[in-house]
């Protein structure tokens, strides 16, 4: 029986991955991997080496997330070192903390390496910091895709009236909807907000806008994409580095 190492693999750029997640991947026996990893991380494991992916994109699954758990579960069987890579960081809408209290309920050792979550980096890389003083001392970071299971929505849409900046992950699809949810609960329509898209790779683009026009300007970008709201968006102006 092995252990299971629940690894963040950061937002997109490879050199972005923590160094103790680099070392688990060298030693790993099997790397069960996400969409989201960059895929490049793989060319770093050791020879003989199993890869299973399992990856989930947008309207489509390969594995329903039970069948996922078991993958892990069954492998941590097999193999003593079972490296599960999550793009950004597991604890981030990761689903990390059902994937171990699916193996702690079986016996199985795991540990959790934390990841640099793309809520941060992404921004940071588009030259929008979550926090500026002046402008704003607080983020929250949002899922822009709910468990279809729910009846009713869990976000709480009345508490962003703040000035907070406020980060939705996996929103590209319900890009018209929120904007139109924070215009109606009292946002100004010519408030800032981005989109960015493929967030710290070559092929980051970001799309900068008003929560009237953004649905129309961004509509066509490619995801991974994750959206910016608040005034901090006006300091990718000044701040805009690695585009460019």
């Amino acid at each position: 029986m092995g252990k299971v190492y629940l690894t963040g693999a950061g937002p997109g750029e490879i050199e972005l991955l923590t160094v103790k997640a680099l070392r688990l991947v060298k030693e790993a026996d099997i790397i069960i991997y996400d969409r989201l990893a960059n895929p490049d991380i793989l060319k770093e494991a050791k020879d003989g080496c199993e890869f299973v992916y399992v990856g989930k994109e947008d309207s489509h699954h390969t594995l329903p997330q039970e069948e996922i758990n078991e993958v892990i579960y069954q492998n941590a069987l097999k193999y003593k070192c079972v490296v599960r890579l999550k793009g950004g960081d597991p604890f981030v809408f990761g689903r990390g903390g059902e994937e171990a209290i699916y193996l702690k309920e079986r016996g199985i050792k795991f540990e959790f390496i934390p990841g640099i979550t793309s809520a941060i980096a992404v921004p940071e890389y588009a030259g929008i910091p979550v926090t500026h003083r002046g402008i704003t001392v607080s983020f929250r970071v949002v899922t822009g895709h709910e468990s279809s299971n729910k009846d009713h929505s869990q976000i709480p849409w009345e508490n962003y009236k703040t000035d907070d900046t406020i980060i939705f992950l996996m929103g590209l699809h319900r890009l018209k909807k929120i904007a139109s949810k924070l215009i109606e609960i009292g946002k100004p329509k010519d408030y800032p907000i981005a989109v960015i898209s493929r967030g710290t790779t070559k092929d980051e683009k970001t799309v900068v806008g008003t929560l009237e026009n953004i649905y129309e300007l961004a509509k066509d970008l490619p995801t991974p994409a994750l959206i910016v709201v608040g005034e901090v968006v006006n300091l990718r102006e000044q701040l805009n580095w690695f585009e460019k």
